[in-house]
């Protein structure tokens, strides 16, 4: 297991990487704003399951393939952008339109569907994979026990931090919408609106470098 000074200064890290506005945060704070904290936080749910997924492969080797095999990166990419559009499609299409002051604005979508989203859309993205790669190994050392272990325990402080970070996103954002819906009587706007973020983040996934 790492030293507490190795994990102290991985957590620093960590808490800087989750306070800093990304895809994540945006995602789960658009999720609580149109659906509600359920949703949000199911969705959270789901990405931090994609980030011991990518921590899984890390151990295993397999992250290294988006470096040794270029072409690797941009397949899982442009699955990545696919898969966002045709939810931001689905989204965009759905015609039940619900108060946005009543307990979802959009149709209830099953926790289980949001948990699945969230962890797809952690998954099938490569720089996910190269950030960990990048990051995680700097604070693995052999002498400190099974580097599997270590990478986990790694993985573990980094979604607790984020869960923590985001969670909190989500809260407050929750209490945004409610006093929202004393306002907007439409549930369409809140619609568009997540649809709209699917997008954003598909083409930003779509079109942006390794090092974006």
């Amino acid at each position: 297991m790492p030293d507490f000074s190795t994990l102290a200064l991985f957590a620093a890290a960590a808490l800087a990487l989750a306070v800093t506005p990304g895809p994540d945060m945006l995602l789960v704070a658009s999720r609580s704003l149109s659906q509600g904290r359920k949703a949000a936080f199911a969705t959270l749910a789901g990405i931090q399951a994609g980030i011991y997924v990518h921590a899984t492969a890390l151990a295993l080797g397999l992250s290294e393939l988006f470096v040794r095999i270029p072409w690797t990166f941009d397949a899982v990419r442009w699955a990545g952008a696919a898969y966002l559009l045709w939810l931001a499609f689905r989204i965009w299409r759905t015609r039940e339109q619900t108060p946005l002051a009543t307990t979802n604005a959009l149709p209830a979508t099953p926790t289980w569907l949001t948990f699945r989203q969230g962890l797809i859309t952690n998954v099938l993205n490569p720089k996910v994979a190269l950030f960990m790669l990048a990051l995680l190994p700097q604070f693995v050392h052999p002498a400190s026990g099974g580097l599997t272990v270590q990478i986990l325990i790694l993985a573990t402080i980094l979604n607790l931090i984020g869960f923590t970070v985001n969670g909190t996103i989500v809260l407050l954002v929750g209490t945004l919408r409610q006093r929202l819906g004393r306002r907007f009587r439409t549930g369409r706007a809140s619609q568009y609106f997540l649809a709209a973020v699917f997008s954003a983040l598909a083409l930003r996934l779509a079109f942006s470098g390794r090092a974006d």
